[in-house]
């Protein structure tokens, strides 16, 4: 059975959360048609029908799903079949795992690259498409980091390489350096740096 099937099929909540139950054996298969029906029981609060205060209970003690799983099955419905139009077929092909991976990319995205998104899902290999992502990440952090983040970072690699220890072992070494300073003076040394770089650097 597929997706249009389900939708065509007036069903009642109580065989809607029970068809849960059977889709959930062949997850990857069933995806689709599971986000559709948990979309369904968590808008309409069918889990209430069985006694339950709220959806994350619900698919847990019913399904043995963990609350976040299910909240993606039911994200990627609404993004991806209503929201961008996906059918089914095309879904399926790009599968669960990838689907997962390029959705926090197509937050704020044109329409454009929304659909370049989509189709490299369809055809780049799950390993190969996990390392472009993250590759494409790394480069948007370091483009957006601040000149506060640049300048602390500048700072614990020259401390971390004069001490010849990891960032773990430079914090210990720093808590000892000034465990016996008076804070107040510090809190005004402090303050006046922080004037002052903010002056420089805007």
């Amino acid at each position: 059975m597929n997706l249009d099937d389900f939708k065509n099929i007036d069903m009642t909540p109580e065989e809607k959360i029970k068809a849960v139950s059977g889709l959930k054996e062949q997850l990857e298969e069933n995806f689709v048609i599971l986000g559709q029906l948990l979309s369904e029981i968590k808008r309409n609060k069918l889990f209430k029908h069985k006694g339950y205060k709220t959806f994350k209970e619900f698919v847990e003690e019913e399904y043995n799903f963990g609350g976040s799983f299910a909240s993606k099955l039911v994200s990627n419905y609404n993004l991806f079949i209503n929201e961008y139009d996906l059918d089914e077929i095309t879904a399926k092909q790009i599968g669960l795992d990838k689907l997962n991976m390029v959705k926090p990319m197509l937050k704020d995205a044109t329409k454009t690259e929304v659909t370049e998104w989509i189709e490299k899902a369809k055809i780049v290999p799950t390993a190969e498409l996990r390392d472009e992502i993250k590759e494409l990440r790394e480069r948007n952090k370091e483009k957006n980091k601040t000149s506060k983040e640049i300048f602390v970072e500048q700072y614990i690699e020259r401390m971390v390489t004069a001490f010849n220890c990891s960032k773990k072992e430079l914090e210990f070494k720093l808590a000892l350096y000034f465990q016996d300073e008076d804070i107040e003076e510090i809190k005004d040394v402090v303050s006046k740096k922080q004037n002052r770089y903010e002056d420089l650097n805007g």
